[in-house]
């Protein structure tokens, strides 16, 4: 009841912004044609959304999932209905950390470019449970999983045209300030919508951190606003229950991930903003106390880092 209440305050928080009256709709009136862009989550929600709105312009997608009949049924729909035949699926469960990197490594074998890396796949877990690595499921998909994949693929990102990184965060993160430690919540309750918030807060920490380490990637990490998904619906249902009305659709949630990746506009902001409705927005409530400091920020990527490097494949990875 609590975690309701508070998703409510963070919803009137976050929808005094909320709406479209400032959209310049030429801003996606270009054409994709011959960049390649990287999503995972890309079967469902705002993930097939945003794979849906790149395909229609012309963008080679590759769709990174972890259900093969989800991903290849998702497929389908695209190719059919943006007319585009360059969508390719790859199974990748994220929360398979050896396999993240071994991914990343077949992925800079097998392909020569990857221009705009859209990191969307996230979950959130009822109650505690590890992976075969040992690593709390949610943690590894939602923090380390990502850390793995954009830290593999910066290399091809870098060798490649106008390069961009883009991150789906949440509105939740704006009660959680971040934490250095305990990081596979083994201590104290699990709450899996907090500890989920805690998740999109590092999310935008290692942003702005990588945005100030690789200069010639534009990083941003985004709001998609209150998005109808089997994922809401399935982990807040009280919240669902009480805002369904006023949720918005994939498609609108899914909006400022398109613009971030495809539009000239975009790239004009600061790297490692956080983003809401095509603003540049704090990432942080008025007078919150979830501000950290240079060094605990630099602390945690430290953390990220050495635990990324312990599951490091030293062998071949094959691409899925």
């Amino acid at each position: 009841m609590l975690t309701t209440k508070l998703y409510n305050l963070i919803w009137i928080s976050t929808s005094s912004s909320q709406g479209h009256h400032h959209f310049v709709e030429k801003d996606l009136e270009v054409s994709m044609a011959g960049r390649v862009f990287m999503i995972t989550g890309a079967n469902s929600g705002i993930g097939r959304a945003t794979a849906m709105a790149i395909a229609k312009r012309g963008g080679t997608v590759h769709m990174v999932c972890r259900n093969k009949d989800k991903a290849e049924e998702a497929r389908a729909d695209i190719v059919k209905e943006s007319g585009n035949k360059e969508i390719y699926v790859h199974i990748l469960d994220l929360s398979e950390t050896r396999k993240v990197w071994e991914f990343a490594e077949a992925f800079k074998r097998k392909y020569k470019a990857l221009n705009v890396l859209i990191n969307n796949a996230g979950c959130i877990m009822s109650e505690r449970d590890v992976n075969a690595e040992g690593l709390e499921k949610s943690f590894a998909s939602n923090v380390m999983g990502v850390y793995i994949l954009t830290r593999g693929l910066i290399p091809l990102l870098e060798k490649s045209a106008e390069p961009r990184v883009i991150t789906v965060s949440s509105g939740g993160m704006l009660v959680q300030k971040l934490r250095t430690g305990n990081l596979q919540t083994e201590i104290g309750r699990y709450d899996g919508t907090m500890v989920y918030a805690q998740h999109k807060r590092q999310q935008v920490v290692m942003t702005e951190q990588w945005a100030k380490t690789h200069s010639n990637i534009h990083f941003s990490v985004m709001h998609p606003g209150w998005v109808d998904t089997p994922a809401v619906a399935n982990a807040m249902p009280d919240f669902h229950q009480s805002m369904k009305d006023s949720l918005r659709t994939p498609e609108q949630g899914a909006d400022t991930a398109v613009w971030l990746a495809i539009s000239e506009a975009a790239a004009t902001k600061p790297s490692g903003s956080f983003f809401q409705d095509r603003r540049m927005v704090s990432a942080h409530l008025p007078l919150a106390w979830t501000h950290s400091s240079q060094l605990e920020q630099q602390k945690f990527m430290s953390v990220m880092e050495d635990l990324a490097k312990t599951f490091q494949c030293q062998s071949d990875g094959n691409l899925m």
